[in-house]
């Protein structure tokens, strides 16, 4: 789609994307720059990297097996609710990670509602710090994703091959030798592939969870570089083994992810006539029963505990709030500014090296491109004056490619129904953007702006290495509030966090959608 041919022109996106692969591969350099290569990895660095590896690996495989029979039941079962309960699992996206680790520990804890079942039996308390309170918080946040991804498998599986099953008369068992274990073997592989690359870049579960010099992630042991040893060098190779790993996953998990498809159909609904026996319908209550509990058991446990806490929580974790609806609203306003450009440009035919760079945001750590901005600040300015402006860019970088995914196929369809048009009236650049696309992209733009205000929100990383005693977001703050055993108001905090986060979603999304409906 030519330029001459659009009341749009592309250079605003090519320079923008410019901007964005200049900032993150500028980082990316001074991270290689300031790491001592010769100076080599030490033991307590091999044993991060084997533990991020490990606990990666661990937490992919348990929440794709536990995903396989919530999505076959799903795939099966038509009940009141079924549509809510699969909105519902995308809710871990956006969840603040502090928040749901809180509601993990009220549930899962030493202190927590299982531990205390567990008492009146006589059993000792559960442990949760370490590999496994980890590999748990990581199904948790995952064990949605990879529901949804198993669960798209199987309805693409066309109607008409599970109506032929049945004419043959094939059992539960042979419809799965026949459909299901071919489906699972295109999908289950880029599931796990997708889990296993979140998983890499584990930092705050880590931080809060891991109890101690065993448990270290890579990306911890960075902020331990920086904040407790301020060894930049050490910061910067650590860097660069992560950005190594997580590039690295996320180029298997592309690859990985596509698979040949499963034939086409004729879109009529599915029925399925091996899920009719009794046995099979208790599994799959189980299945969708026990998944819902163990998401939502955790956002209770935060509601329950944290209204007592609203009240103790002190003037710091008010203005906390305060300094996260700030970094939450520049980075939105941020998002929109690249995002919208760079949208038009792939729009345009222009796609390849813009979608480059903001698919970068994917691959590279924030703590990483955090560490590169540190390096590059520090020898001219004081890193941690500029806490706020850092994270609010950085969280916009780690938004761009949703943003993207969502407002391009939109762009597109504007462009191509109403660019001839608009040429053909003389309605051009901003006049066309006023009048015609911007009206038209307002569910896409409140969508993406709700999803990057809640991420914003919710974000414990560059702030942990940029911010001072005196400034914090409310994360931060709720993580320090934890470190000085104040639990009670931790979970105020976590409650108030949680509001935030899910009230900015839904009013930049709903006034998006609402808006284009009048």
């Amino acid at each position: 789609m030519a330029d001459r041919a659009q009341p749009l022109r592309s250079r605003w996106g090519l320079g923008v994307a410019a901007c964005v692969a200049a900032l993150i591969l500028g980082a990316l350099a001074a991270v290689v720059w300031r790491a001592e290569v010769g100076r080599g990895l030490g033991f307590a660095d091999w044993a991060a990297i084997r533990f991020t590896v490990m606990q990666a690996v661990l937490s992919a495989v348990v929440s794709v097996v536990l995903a396989v029979p919530v999505a076959r039941a799903l795939a099966r079962r038509r009940f009141p609710g079924r549509r809510l309960l699969i909105a519902l699992m995308g809710a871990p996206f956006i969840l603040p990670v502090i928040v749901a680790i809180l509601g993990i520990l009220a549930v899962f804890g030493r202190s927590g509602w299982l531990s205390d079942f567990l008492g009146l039996f006589g059993f000792e308390p559960v442990q949760i710090y370490g590999l496994h309170g980890v590999v748990l918080a990581h199904v948790f946040f995952n064990l949605p994703l990879a529901t949804r991804l198993i669960l798209q498998g199987w309805q693409e599986i066309p109607a008409e091959r599970f109506r032929l099953a049945a004419q043959i008369n094939a059992d539960s068992r042979a419809m799965w030798q026949l459909l299901e274990a071919p489906m699972l073997r295109q999908v289950v592989p880029g599931a796990l592939a997708v889990v296993f690359a979140i998983c890499l870049s584990s930092f705050a579960v880590a931080l809060t969870l891991g109890g101690g010099p065993r448990a270290t992630t890579i990306e911890l042991a960075i902020y331990q570089a920086f904040r407790f040893d301020f060894d930049l060098g050490r910061a910067a190779m650590l860097s660069g083994v992560q950005l190594l790993l997580t590039g690295g996953a996320a180029l298997v998990a592309l690859r990985v992810a596509t698979g040949e498809g499963f034939g086409a159909g004729l879109d009529r609904p599915v029925r399925r006539w091996d899920g009719r026996g009794s046995l099979a319908r208790v599994a799959d209550a189980i299945c969708i029963i026990g998944a819902a509990v163990f998401l939502l058991l955790p956002l209770s446990a935060i509601v329950i505990s944290g209204l007592p806490g609203l009240v103790s929580m002190g003037t710091s974790v008010w203005l906390a709030a305060v300094f996260s609806a700030l970094i939450a609203g520049v980075s939105t306003l941020v998002l929109l500014a690249m995002a919208l450009p760079m949208a038009v440009a792939v729009a345009l035919g222009r796609g390849g090296l813009v979608e480059l760079s903001g698919l970068l945001g994917l691959a590279v750590s924030p703590l990483v491109i955090g560490t590169g901005l540190f390096i590059l600040i520090y020898p001219v300015a004081d890193p941690f004056a500029l806490a706020l402006p850092v994270t609010a860019m950085v969280n916009a970088l780690m938004s761009l490619p949703f943003a993207l995914r969502i407002l391009i196929p939109r762009v597109r369809e504007v462009l191509a129904r109403y660019g001839r048009l608009s040429l053909s009236l003389d309605m051009r650049g901003g006049v066309f953007l006023r009048r015609v696309l911007l009206p038209r992209l307002r569910p896409q733009i409140g969508f993406a702006a709700g999803l990057a205000a809640a991420l914003s929100m919710g974000d414990l990383g560059v702030i942990a290495l940029f911010a001072d005693s005196e400034t914090a977001t409310l994360p931060l703050q709720i993580y320090r509030l934890m470190g000085a055993y104040r639990m009670e108001a931790a979970s105020g905090g976590a409650l108030l966090l949680l509001c935030l986060s899910m009230g900015a979603f839904y009013i930049l999304d709903r006034g998006g959608r609402r808006h284009a409906e009048t």
